[in-house]
């Protein structure tokens, strides 16, 4: 059995679902890979506008998978190295996906779990899930996700829950950030992505990557003249290419563009 699922709809909404509810979908080496895969295959992909990321079963992510942990206890310096740097590939290729990456929180997420939602670029989830940073109740640390939880919800409150390794609930997640919007249940959720989706959908696909990568090149750096021209150089790119040229004939025409599909 696949460890994960992926649909597709006729919009160019594509899901991927992690498919061990069993064991809360928790990640294994196969998991990994396959989300690898499907993140690289589906973002390569024309037809696919936007991805949701999300999870069968009760349970969202639990992070790693138990028997994962117990042959990796055995691994020497240069195996945890070629390990971690596996979730890591897995974390990169959900955060620098040039497609926009909904993630469908219905259940807890811990460990890594918090790390694919701190990916993806808008996370919903129901009300009730619980999250927690659970690594240093194993005596190990959250290195590998601290960079995309830490620009989710900030080194201050990171460095609390790095530390505690408590339980929080959905409420606080929506709080710090590290949730966009908060659902009552998963129907109401999905009827938001749904939403979200439909948004998407009416932007021009290039601009929505060329304003990812704005994201990963503009935060966190110091407005000098090396990031104004650099900002210069990015808007006069882009101006040029079809998209753009079609986007604004259509304001200009009172038109859709030709991106939304009737």
């Amino acid at each position: 059995m696949n460890t994960i699922r992926i649909e597709r709809d006729a919009r160019g909404v594509a899901m991927i679902a992690m498919n061990r509810p069993e064991v809360h979908n928790a990640f294994d080496e196969i998991m990994i890979r396959e989300i690898i895969e499907a993140f690289r295959d589906l973002g390569e992909d024309e037809n696919v506008r936007v991805i949701v990321i999300a999870a069968e079963g009760k349970s969202f992510c639990a992070g790693a998978d138990l028997n994962w942990m117990k042959r990796a206890a055995d691994y020497d310096a240069d195996q945890n190295r070629e390990d971690a740097g596996e979730l890591a590939l897995m974390l990169n290729a959900i955060y620098a996906c040039p497609k926009p990456v909904i993630a469908r929180v219905q259940g807890n997420a811990f460990g890594g779990g918090v790390g694919v939602v701190a990916a993806a670029d808008i996370a919903i989830g129901v009300a009730d899930v619980q999250f927690s940073l659970s690594e240093v109740k194993l005596g190990i640390i959250p290195a590998v996700i601290s960079p995309y939880v830490i620009e989710a919800i900030g080194a201050r409150y990171a460095r609390r829950y790095f530390a505690t390794a408590e339980r929080f609930s959905g409420a606080e997640a929506f709080r710090i950030g590290l949730l966009h919007d908060l659902a009552s249940s998963a129907e109401a959720m999905d009827e938001q992505i749904a939403g979200l989706c439909t948004t998407l959908l009416a932007n021009s696909p290039k601009a929505i990557e060329a304003a990812k990568h704005l994201i990963q090149a503009v935060s966190q750096k110091s407005i000098d003249d090396e990031l104004m021209e650099d900002t210069v150089e990015r808007i006069a790119q882009i101006r040029s290419t079809p998209e753009a040229k079609e986007g604004i004939r259509a304001f200009l025409e009172k038109r859709k563009p030709l991106w939304i599909k009737e």
